[in-house]
């Protein structure tokens, strides 16, 4: 048999015209999802009078859950158990549905991203396909981590980035490395088609060259620790909302109504809009100038509340936001530029609360350049270690712990240790 006789050859090309299958239509699906979600927030910001109706459409989504969707609401956690273990094909409604919510969260102002959208499109819609190509279990896997890394590398123009999420996401500290070929094909793939169409990704200021410098160093360490932390502070108050709310508001349709009402009167009493939706500008700015202490701060606790109380979308572009200007804030007392350590912050509390330290250091690299990579470096793999046990994926596994006085985690979920 060809397939046994030349192995390599054969795996090859499978996955070549496999992750093309895929990737290609991945691709468009995230260009139209990026043009009509930056439609729907600059209806928002130019009629700005739409997020009274806030609480409103959190009842939509939740209705639209509640009678039809139960059995995808789960979300990234959905695709993360069906890599870890077999299941039923993935329900294609599950694109359209967090297409929808998420349209709806930022048309009305809610405080939420896109990566989880970007995922779950692409997680659905290539599930459909396991069958008809009649993929055995180890396979179908491989094809959602594919799928999972065309997702993320299209919507973020970060392709390699996007593999290596794939491969880290679903299990602490160890990677799956034969979906590694497929897993970058069909990223680029994807991100290729969508660059293609004029897909639209942000541009962020990188700073030259520095060099290496011993009190650069010692503050990138210091600052990776405060990423760490504020990682896991973001985490376990997302958390902490969510089981709030699950607890104390019995009717999940309530829920979005009581949580959007608050937001809207959180949004009334500051008068500021700026933290609302995936906050690009202000995330662009923190790059150029020093942002406000509190922004940081703001932004965990509406996005906190906005996924907890059932709305949709996803956690990594606020991510982005509170480590950015997290960041940036840090250069009014450290010694380091204000580009570089918005740069840290921003792929460093990603790395702390999603668990991918290698995705997020690529990620880096792709956005910012290599020149300063050892400062990325530093700051991502210390805020991955002092974010502990602890993430936004709660059903992803403990592959191997991050320390061995964290040994007994092994084998666990992040849900388990809450």
């Amino acid at each position: 048999m060809f397939y046994k006789k030349y192995p390599a050859l054969f795996y090859t090309f499978k996955w070549l015209v496999i992750s093309l299958i895929i990737g290609v239509p991945i691709g468009a699906m995230s260009y139209f999802f990026l043009v009509t979600l930056a439609i729907a927030t600059s209806y928002r910001e130019a009629h700005s009078q739409i997020i009274l109706l806030l609480p409103l459409g959190g009842l939509s989504v939740a209705v639209l859950y509640k009678y039809f969707g139960q059995d995808v609401k789960s979300g990234n956690n959905l695709l993360i158990d069906n890599i870890q273990k077999s299941g039923k094909t993935i329900p294609i409604k599950m694109a359209t549905f967090i297409y929808i919510g998420t349209i709806i969260t930022h048309l009305f102002g809610g405080s939420a991203g896109r990566e989880g959208t970007a995922l779950q499109m692409a997680g659905a819609f290539a599930d459909q396909l396991s069958k008809p190509l009649k993929l055995n279990s180890s396979d179908r896997k491989i094809l959602l981590i594919s799928a999972i890394a065309a997702g993320f590398g299209a919507v973020f123009g970060t392709p390699l980035a996007g593999a290596v999420f794939a491969l880290e996401f679903y299990l602490v500290g160890k990677i799956r490395y034969n979906a590694i070929f497929p897993a970058f094909i069909t990223a680029i793939g994807a991100d290729y088609t969508a660059r293609a169409l004029g897909a639209p990704h942000s541009h962020f200021f990188s700073e030259p060259t520095l060099g290496l410098k011993p009190a650069f160093l010692i503050f990138s360490i210091i600052s990776g620790v405060l990423f760490g932390l504020t990682a896991a502070f973001f985490s376990k108050t997302l958390h902490f909302l969510t089981d709030f709310f699950s607890k104390n508001i019995k009717n999940e349709l309530l829920r979005p109504v009581i949580g959007g009402s608050i937001l809207v009167v959180i949004i009334l009493i500051w008068g500021n809009t700026k933290y609302l939706g995936l906050g690009v500008p202000e995330i662009e700015n923190s790059f150029l100038k020093i942002s406000d202490p509190q922004d940081f701060i703001f932004k965990i606790l509406l996005t906190s509340l906005t996924i907890s109380a059932g709305f949709k979308g996803g956690e990594v572009t606020p991510l982005f936001f509170i480590g950015a200007t997290l960041g940036s804030a840090l250069a009014a007392i450290f010694p380091l530029p204000v580009a570089l350590l918005a740069s840290m912050g921003f792929v460093a509390v990603f790395a702390g609360a999603t668990n991918t330290p290698l995705a997020c250091l690529l990620m880096g690299l792709e956005l910012f350049g290599s020149q300063n990579g050892i400062y990325l470096a530093i700051a991502v793999i210390v805020s991955y270690l002092f974010s502990g046990h602890t993430g936004i994926y709660l059903n992803q596994i403990i592959g191997e712990p991050k320390n061995r006085n964290l040994d007994h985690h092994k084998d666990k979920s992040l849900r388990e240790l809450l």
